[in-house]
């Protein structure tokens, strides 16, 4: 059974109303989802164009000293967004560059245009920010292939071969010292390294 409510003083049945036991499918919930997003796209798009009509209109009845007044406000707008997102286009600068590891000295920042970091809407531009950030990112130096001891003194890098003393090498055989000097562990008695 189907309930019908009926409208007071009109005596007709609500077409709107329907039987509460009916089920409604995922399907038929979609559709009536996408005819209301259509709808309220529509509108929207109407509004935005009256709003722009009306917004020429006034312009348009405006007596010149009143188009200056309105052109040194929008003026005032333009100018107050960039001052003021220029400073959060650089807050957001050293922040995005803190968090990738990248140190930018202040010799940058201070002498860098952040209004070229800033979008139209006053809003600092996060894709420009990243562009301008992310080559300098430093990629881990990788070791050398081959060890840097090239007989001029300490180089550093790579581990240095455990050295023999004079009593280790007494107690060597010709073969065993040939041995030890090819691997580098003679260097320090031989060279005078520390």
């Amino acid at each position: 059974m189907s309930e019908q409510v009926i409208e007071p003083g009109t005596g007709e049945t609500d077409p709107q109303v329907t039987d509460e036991t009916h089920v409604h499918d995922a399907e038929e919930l979609q559709k009536e989802v996408e005819k209301w997003r259509s709808l309220a796209r529509k509108h929207e798009t109407n509004w935005k164009a009256a709003s722009k009509e009306l917004g020429e209109y006034r312009t348009a009845n405006l007596s010149d000293a009143e188009k200056a007044i309105e052109d040194a406000k929008a003026e005032g707008r333009r100018a107050a967004l960039t001052e003021t997102g220029s400073r959060v286009a650089k807050a957001e600068l050293k922040a995005y560059a803190a968090t990738s590891g990248v140190a930018l000295p202040t010799s940058v920042t201070d002498f860098l245009d952040t209004t070229r970091f800033v979008a139209e809407d006053g809003s600092p531009d996060m894709e420009a920010i990243a562009a301008f950030v992310d080559p300098f990112k430093s990629t881990p130096k990788k070791a050398p292939k081959f060890t840097q001891n090239i007989g001029a003194g300490p180089q550093g890098g790579g581990t240095s071969p455990t050295q023999l003393t004079r009593e280790d090498l007494a107690r060597m055989t010709p073969p065993e010292v040939n041995e030890a000097r090819r691997e580098g562990r003679l260097n320090q008695l031989m060279f005078g390294e520390p």
